[in-house]
């Protein structure tokens, strides 16, 4: 799974809804091209449709501001060409990077499950979600897949630290902040636990290398080249 050995000396560099600072967000072309860019990671959103396709969007829902429809009352054949599938991902850009996905339908959470399986992509697949007692009560169902809470602090009544272990003994793999939450107080107790850091919104040079410099062990920005830019300078490569 993605958790096995020992952490990564390097983060992984999500490329958030592909690279949509480039492209259209949310497509087999953003998606393309922030692999093409040395993106280790993808991100996206998760929807299922009203006959079982997980597909990849932001809004959850299609079509002109006057007749808005969500993807789980259609039929994968109503959407827009644009709008691809999970299965669509994996045959057009392999399976050669980490997957975030973003869960916005928990009935989602088996066919996601299938589909990477199928994939042979399950070991890198993260399955982001913002209900830690959802995580543990999917746990059982996803294969290995690493688990994520997205969350906030303001989330943690009991402390960082307490949740922390509790998520630790539910089975969570990793937590997810915004940037401007994470200190290094908090990523090594992230650590200590045996979970991954993961931060989100980190958008220019400074606030990536920040990240960088606390140990996170996944980021996820919109400007991938900035981003795999500031990674390869921490290990020591150039781009």
């Amino acid at each position: 799974m993605a958790l096995s050995g020992e952490r990564p000396g390097v983060p992984i560099g999500f490329a958030h809804r592909g690279a949509r600072a480039e492209r259209r967000e949310n497509t087999i072309d953003a998606f393309a091209r922030a692999l093409e860019l040395g993106a280790t990671g993808l991100e996206s959103d998760a929807w299922i449709t009203a006959d079982g396709v997980v597909v990849l969007d932001h809004d959850g829902v299609t079509g002109p501001l006057w007749r808005r429809r969500a993807i789980s009352a259609q039929v994968r054949s109503d959407l827009a060409g644009h709008i691809p599938s999970l299965e669509e991902l994996y045959e057009k850009c392999g399976t050669a990077y980490e997957l975030s996905l973003d869960i916005k339908d928990p009935a989602a959470v088996e066919p996601i499950v299938a589909v990477a399986g199928g994939a042979g992509a399950l070991e890198r697949l993260w399955l982001c979600y913002g209900d830690w007692r959802s995580l543990a009560e999917w746990r059982e169902r996803t294969d290995g897949a690493g688990l994520v809470v997205s969350t906030s602090v303001s989330r943690f009544p009991e402390g960082f630290s307490a949740r922390i272990r509790t998520l630790h003994d539910v089975g969570v793999a990793a937590v997810n902040l915004r940037r401007t939450e994470w200190d290094g107080e908090r990523v090594a107790a992230v650590h200590d636990a045996g979970l991954r850091a993961f931060g989100w919104d980190a958008q220019s040079a400074r606030q990536l290398s920040t990240l960088i410099e606390m140990n996170l062990d996944g980021i996820y920005s919109d400007h991938v080249k900035r981003m795999m830019a500031a990674i390869a300078a921490r290990s020591g490569r150039r781009t």
